[in-house]
């Protein structure tokens, strides 16, 4: 008998790929909840409840009699998102996993190697400190009533659809892949040699499937990530080698960055990408011991760069963006000239 999951979301940058794996699996029937707008993307076999999770009378009548082996939310940013599941799926389902976020781990980071066991604390961005107090709830109903929570630490990860950048504006990082193909300079955080990790959402959705019905990761949390070990540099000279342009970074400091605009530097940069991470997948290992990443980041960025070129949909252009980069560095090199005299 095939054994039931849960999805609330299911079609985002993460999720998509793990609906799509297992809609191949002759193990799970899977069940997605949302509002359906994009479920012309879905592949076949999969079942859909169409409902806003947000209205728990609606979306409790639409689960009425329904109980799973396995309920993921994909889209719980707050604490009150998570005590809504807990009322809707308390006694029906034997795994709750949560998406949270590896951002939530120590900023700035005590030690640049990380491990589940690394404090969770992140005093510069908010979006975060909800994903902080989400896990806290979800795991004192663990220890407390044994609610069979899983959290799951994604950090960057990325699909087809989208290209991952350090420095974009509002509007997605396409505007930084314009800026490459016009031989204009692009901001980069720092000098571009602090650490990262990119993961392909393929991957990612190999090692989350292998948490499914686990019974090792009942009450545990994991990060899911590549164990490749990138700087920012190598990260934005293997898009501009996949556009066939050159490089040209234009360094400057995140706090900086933070200062002088009105984006989310403070929370996306000083709060995350601005710190050197290395990511220790040791313990999902040994969960589920046949884990790999299959794509190194060289590989997976050309195929994202494919596809957002033939999809003129992901050509999302950010003039407001363009304008800031060309405004601070025109404001920089002033300065420069102004110190030289």
């Amino acid at each position: 008998m095939k054994r039931k999951a849960l999805f609330i979301g299911g079609t985002g940058t993460i999720s998509m790929a793990i609906t799509r794996a297992l809609a191949k699996d002759p193990e799970w029937e899977l069940y997605l909840l949302n509002r359906g707008s994009r479920d012309g993307e879905l592949p076949d076999g999969i079942k859909t409840i169409k409902a806003d999770i947000n209205d728990e009378s609606d979306a409790a009548k639409k689960l009425e009699g329904l109980k799973f082996d396995c309920v993921c939310d994909f889209i719980g940013f707050v604490p009150q998102q998570v005590e809504r599941d807990y009322r809707l799926f308390k006694g029906k389902t034997a795994q709750y996993m949560y998406i949270s976020s590896a951002s939530a781990y120590n900023k700035p980071c005590s030690n640049y190697r990380i491990t589940e066991g690394t404090a969770l604390a992140n005093p510069y961005w908010e979006y975060s400190r909800n994903k902080i107090l989400c896990e806290r709830f979800l795991m004192e109903k663990y220890e407390k009533e044994g609610f069979p929570v899983t959290i799951i630490r994604p950090s960057h990860t990325y699909d087809e659809r989208n290209v991952p950048m350090g420095v974009h504006g509002n509007k997605g990082s396409w505007q930084v892949i314009k800026r490459m193909m016009e031989s204009k300079p692009v901001i980069v955080h720092g000098d571009g040699t602090s650490l990262w990790a990119m993961t392909f959402n393929e991957d990612f959705a190999r090692g989350f499937i292998g948490l499914m019905g686990n019974p090792h990761a009942i009450g545990e949390a994991f990060q899911i990530t590549n164990d490749e070990v990138l700087t920012w540099n190598q990260i934005f000279k293997a898009v501009a080698d996949a556009l066939g342009v050159e490089y040209k970074p234009y360094y400057v400091a995140s706090k900086y960055l933070a200062e002088v605009s009105d984006y989310d530097f403070n929370g996306s940069l000083l709060g995350d990408k601005a710190n050197s991470v290395v990511f220790d997948n040791s313990k999902l290992k040994a969960a589920v011991p046949d884990f790999t990443c299959h794509v190194r980041f060289e590989q997976g960025i050309r195929k994202t760069l494919d596809y957002c070129l033939s999809h003129p949909e992901c050509q999302v252009p950010d003039p407001e963006f363009d304008a800031f980069c060309d405004k601070l560095i025109e404001a920089l090199e002033s300065a420069k000239a102004a110190i030289r005299g």
